[in-house]
């Protein structure tokens, strides 16, 4: 099985915390809460296999989600984390969570996990997976073109952001050279839209934070969440988008300290 080079950047200093950013993101993602969380963590920001600078799997090896979790636990194991804390944006949250359910997590926090919407919840996303394959085969300028136009960028920011109205939101747009046939983007849409967290135990604190405002993931499968993981914490991320740190970062990042504070100060005690 082949094996990915991830880069990554390290900042701050204390107990291990990795973040992990969605489908089609990267480590920049969680820029807007990397001062607020470097004050008390060790923060490990990485790019996942097939993003920003990470290279993916060759054409024709295995790249799944299951996938991604070997190697961010490999990833992990080669820096000397032991059982770090964990946060996670969509794909990243539902990585963090298989982690959790494997034991090498001290704590995770996610936010608007992938794996807990059902049924018409899912139709959209399957439809998207669908015009995926045929917006591949635009030819890349006019895909660009078209993404960047007023019209697509007002579509965009509507979809990711809480609140699409805000000034600094006014460069937000779709990447769509992503959507070139065979990109790591499109060879994993799929396998988002079909796959449910199914673990049967996750021992360690979980914080399952969702947007309010979330377009892409509807909150409702927040409660699911919570039902699945009996004593996760459910947080509301009011006025949040489906990439709160984007949104409000002082509450994306408040949600993870509270976690790993939690964790911090039982294990104090004993």
């Amino acid at each position: 099985m082949g094996e990915s080079r991830i880069v990554y950047e390290r900042r701050g200093g204390g107990s291990p915390l990795v973040l992990l950013h969605g489908l089609g993101h990267r480590r920049q993602a969680w820029r807007p809460v990397l001062r607020m969380l470097d004050t008390a963590h060790d923060v490990i920001a990485l790019d996942l296999p097939g993003f920003g600078a990470s290279s993916a799997p060759g054409a024709g090896e295995r790249y799944d989600i299951a996938w991604l979790v070997d190697a961010v636990e490999r990833f992990c194991a080669r820096l000397g984390l032991r059982r770090p804390h964990l946060a996670g944006n969509s794909l990243g949250g539902a990585i963090a969570l298989e982690l959790a359910a494997r034991g090498t997590a001290a704590s995770a926090t996610v936010f608007s996990p992938i794996g807990f919407t059902v049924g018409p919840e899912n139709v959209g996303n399957r439809l998207l997976t669908l015009g995926m394959g045929v917006a591949a085969r635009v030819p890349e300028h006019i895909r660009v073109a078209v993404a960047d136009s007023p019209l697509m960028r007002t579509v965009a920011r509507r979809v990711l952001r809480g609140d699409p109205d805000i000034r600094h939101h006014n460069d937000v747009r779709f990447d769509a050279t992503v959507l070139s046939a065979g990109s790591p983007f499109t060879r994993l849409a799929p396998e988002v839209a079909a796959y449910s967290f199914t673990a049967d135990t996750v021992e360690c604190p979980v914080t399952v934070g969702w947007g309010d405002r979330d377009r892409i993931l509807t909150p409702r499968a927040a409660r699911r969440a919570a039902a699945r993981i009996a004593h996760a914490r459910l947080v509301s991320l009011p006025g949040c988008g489906h990439v709160p740190m984007a949104d409000r970062p002082a509450l994306v990042s408040a949600a993870i300290m509270g976690t790993t504070r939690a964790v911090e100060q039982s294990a104090a005690r004993f």
